[in-house]
């Protein structure tokens, strides 16, 4: 996110319809990032997981929205309060806003900046379900969520956007959310996964994708509304920063897809299309938060690294014997780490502010200052979302019974399930022929011609 602009009276900026327009298109894209996520861990899980995945991206619309109004947005960019978070009365319920009110420095409204905000906080709690796949109860996941973002989602966003955080302060640049959102995100997950245990048949059973075409789908969805993520960061459309940011965010993402196919070519022999929309998502993630510091070949770099790179990292889970179902953390824990650090080495000085990193004689201040940014973040995510899902565990409970999970938690926790095969298929129409009267014989099924 881009700095506060301190503006005197007489050059106070005034609402610009072209900008507000741009950032509610922006926010629009953002929202469709959740249900993108949906179908693309659905497609990742096995058929009797398929509506319980869809569901737990889906419910974090309906929670987040609502404390988002309620006390988040207050939270997050409300007047800092000892660096560490914010608070504003205004802010509560939303109800203090005026109409027009424009959000401090910038040309559109704060009820806009507030709702685009609100999608980046929908969108954090949903990436962490993907590594909790198949066996936790879908109450626990609500209540989780809640908390989650309430307790870390909200204080650590204030920490790297809010005017007053002290990673803000410090210089830490995350354009679009490695950090708050990405390292977050994974963080969480990898604290979660080591409190509720491995699912079933790990590393016994195959657990094989049961939609490509879905896994596929959901990331042309994420890599679409990527735009309005990375781009609509810098609130505006006035100076280039923004364009800039755009062509990165495509060009890393090309990038990190040939780096992913190429190192699954070489270690594995084959290309697949789940790596292929990993890999979009692996640059999608590590472009995030160094899109705008860095010029086009930087993002080349960036994405051919973070492809290669998270390639490697989701083989970890085999190696260490935590069960990262969706490779949360080797996708957007280790991405997020990547594409934060890499600024440090990349950033030209010439694109959203004047800091340098390494290759572009800046030397190691900026790494520096990424590094406390990453760790800081990545700690404590870790440490609190343990301790949340520890606290659930021990209450209400967080997993579903083994019985439970080995019959299919669709069935279980929302008594659906995602396909119908109870029909007769095939590419004929079957109508029965009823007895003639008094008959006893069984009806007799004939086909008819489709």
């Amino acid at each position: 996110m881009p700095p506060g602009i301190t503006t005197l009276a007489a050059d106070a900026p005034t609402l610009s319809a072209a900008n507000t327009g741009f950032m509610l298109i922006c926010s629009a894209m953002v929202m469709l990032m959740t249900p993108g996520l949906a179908f693309f861990y659905g497609g990742m899980v096995r058929v009797k997981s398929t509506l319980n995945m869809l569901m737990m991206s889906f419910i974090s619309l309906g929670i987040v929205t609502i404390l988002w109004v309620l006390y988040g947005f207050s939270l997050a960019f409300g007047a800092d309060v000892g660096s560490v978070i914010g608070w504003s009365s205004d802010f509560v319920g939303l109800s203090g806003i005026g109409v027009t009110e424009l959000w401090d420095g910038y040309t559109i409204p704060t009820y806009v900046f507030a709702v685009f905000q609100l999608m980046f906080a929908v969108l954090t709690p949903a990436l962490i379900s993907g590594a909790l796949a198949d066996r936790v109860k879908f109450t626990s996941w609500a209540l989780f969520v809640a908390l989650w973002v309430t307790v870390v989602y909200f204080p650590v966003a204030h920490w790297v956007w809010g005017a007053g955080g002290w990673l803000f302060e410090l210089g830490v640049i995350d354009f679009a959310g490695g950090t708050a959102v990405h390292i977050n995100a994974g963080a969480a997950a990898l604290g979660v996964i080591l409190v509720i245990g491995k699912r079933v048949g790990f590393k016994k059973d195959p657990m094989r994708p049961h939609s490509l075409p879905l896994v596929m789908l959901g990331a042309a969805l994420l890599w679409f509304g990527w735009f309005g993520f990375n781009a609509g960061s810098w609130l505006g459309n006035d100076d280039g920063v923004g364009a800039v940011m755009f062509v990165n965010t495509q060009v890393a993402t090309g990038a990190a897809v040939l780096g992913w196919l190429a190192y699954e070519k070489i270690r594995h022999g084959s290309f697949t299309t789940l790596g292929a929309a990993s890999g979009a998502v692996a640059g999608l993630v590590a472009i995030t938060p160094a899109g705008g510091a860095v010029s086009p070949l930087g993002a080349i770099a960036i994405g051919v690294i973070a492809g290669v790179l998270c390639a490697m990292a989701v083989g970890l889970k085999y190696k260490f014997g935590y069960d990262d179902s969706l490779d949360v953390v080797g996708v957007h824990l280790v991405g997020g780490v990547i594409g934060s650090l890499l600024v440090g080495f990349f950033a030209t000085g010439g694109v959203q502010s004047d800091v340098k990193g390494l290759f572009y004689g800046g030397g190691l201040d900026q790494l520096g200052k990424q590094a406390v940014g990453v760790f800081a973040v990545l700690a404590y995510s870790l440490v609190v979302s343990a301790i949340l899902a520890f606290l659930l565990d021990k209450t209400i409970g967080m997993r579903v019974s083994e019985d439970d999970e080995i019959s299919g938690i669709d069935q279980v926790e929302h008594a659906e399930t995602a396909y119908d095969f109870s029909g007769a298929g095939g590419g004929a129409a079957t109508r029965s022929t009823p007895p003639a009267p008094g008959a006893t014989a069984a009806p007799t099924n004939k086909k008819v011609d489709a």
